[in-house]
């Protein structure tokens, strides 16, 4: 164990260690894996006395699931779950070593301190809180640390529940990702309860012409036409459309502004730092990501083709599809890569009241509005197992920290005490609810 590690809180020693495994997964079956981050999960688990269970259905790409039992088993149990995969990291673009989990100016760095080992070291670490206690806690708990959820759980959370439905027996709810943290509204303080997700649609655009000499008259060029398309898909400025949640999520905000709720920008805007990621729960959002063509200066490639990251209001999905053959025009092929739902749930029931509570014992007063989280999570394969998926990974952030937008940014970081509130308040609501 580092040095400095001796003087952490558990949740963030922990944290660091996941870091410290490099679970890159640069998509499309090209991944690091998560074997040994999963076997450091399940022996955590197994010292607390749990059986965890693997799932490995491509070689490296492991899932580790452990069941806690509760005090009342006729209570529904809930899904508690993690992925153990990130995004890859340039280590030239940031200012530590992405995969050192060091702690600096009170804060962990490191790739996965945002997106998500933060969140898997609170789910640990509340766990051990109870049953080193010799507690139980008040219904079953299915703990799941999924594989490939940054490659939209194909080799992860897809597989999982079509192969190991019985790790999901008798659930009904589950939490995880991106919701229960904080962000500034002027000079208050609110928390975002995530309650749906929009559509995901990843595409790739494929544009054919012909070969030749790079000094050629040349007007049959794959990437000129594929470079037209990719801009027109990029520039397009797709229109607000609310749904229930994003319009309570306006109302909320304007009774906290002030500000009137017919200008949506204005109050996503009325959130500091989050103002970008929150507007992006607003309208459909299509961002062009990677680009390939070509292998020589002074040759013509026969083929280009560019992947877009397509994320939709829940119930656009045709609409959008359609508009986005329209851009690119004839000439250019759209092929699916990765397609899934999105989800959209009520404000209201136990679980939520029980999460509102949560925080509302640790943080006294500061209120709890409902958001349409722009990205997407694994609650999105639950859902065709009848689970109804939530977002929460609570934190109390400093306002002018923009932590929303270190998902999948460069110097990724949370501040230590953050860590150590939402492990108290996960821990809180997973006693009593």
């Amino acid at each position: 164990m580092p040095e400095q590690d001796l003087e952490l809180p558990e949740v963030a020693r922990i944290a660091a260690d996941l870091i410290r495994f490099d679970t890159s997964n640069f998509g499309g079956g090209d991944a690091k894996g998560e074997r040994e981050a999963a076997e450091y999960v399940g022996d955590y688990l197994a010292a607390l006395g749990l059986e965890p269970e693997y799932y490995e259905p491509v070689p490296r790409r492991t899932s580790v699931m452990a069941r806690v039992p509760g005090r009342n088993r006729d209570k529904p149990a809930l899904v508690v779950h993690g992925h153990l995969d990130v995004v890859p990291a340039m280590a030239g673009d940031w200012s530590v070593d992405p995969f050192a989990g060091i702690v600096r100016d009170g804060m962990l760095w490191g790739r996965g301190a945002v997106d998500m080992k933060n969140m898997d070291a609170m789910i640990l670490t509340s766990v051990a809180e109870i049953l080193r206690a010799g507690e139980q806690p008040e219904r079953d708990l299915i703990l799941v640390f999924f594989a490939d959820e940054e490659n939209g759980g194909v080799e992860g959370s897809a597989l999982v529940v079509q192969d190991r439905p019985e790790w999901f027996e008798g659930a009904t709810e589950a939490i995880s990702e991106v919701g229960g943290y904080s962000i500034p509204v002027g000079d208050q303080r609110a928390y975002l309860l995530q309650v749906g997700e929009k559509a995901l649609l990843w595409i790739r655009l494929v544009a054919r012409g012909r070969a030749g000499h790079g000094s050629r008259f040349h007007p049959d060029n794959a990437v000129t036409r594929l470079a037209e398309a990719v801009a027109r898909i990029g520039r397009t400025a797709w229109p607000i459309q609310l749904t229930d949640t994003t319009r309570d999520f306006l109302d909320r905000m304007s009774a906290l502004t002030g500000l009137p709720n017919d200008d949506p920008d204005a109050l996503a805007a009325a959130a500091g730092p989050a103002e970008a990621f929150l507007r992006s729960t607003l309208r459909t959002t299509t961002n062009p990501t990677v680009l390939q063509a070509g292998y020589k200066h002074n040759v013509i490639p026969e083929r280009a083709e560019a992947l877009v990251d397509v994320r939709v209001v829940p119930g656009q999905e045709d609409s959008v599809l359609a508009q986005l053959r329209e851009l690119i025009g004839d000439d250019v092929e759209l092929e699916m890569v990765v397609q899934d739902i999105g989800m959209e749930t009520p404000f209201s029931g136990e679980l939520v009241d029980a999460m509102v509570s949560a925080l509302d014992r640790h943080d006294p007063g500061v209120p709890v509005i409902p958001y349409l989280l722009g990205a997407g999570t694994d609650n999105k394969a639950l859902a065709s197992l009848g689970i109804t998926g939530y977002g929460f990974a609570p934190l109390r952030l400093p306002a002018d920290l923009d932590f929303t937008g270190m998902f999948h940014g460069v110097d990724e970081r949370v501040p230590i005490d953050s860590l150590v509130f939402g492990q108290r308040v996960l821990t809180d609501l997973l006693r009593t609810y």
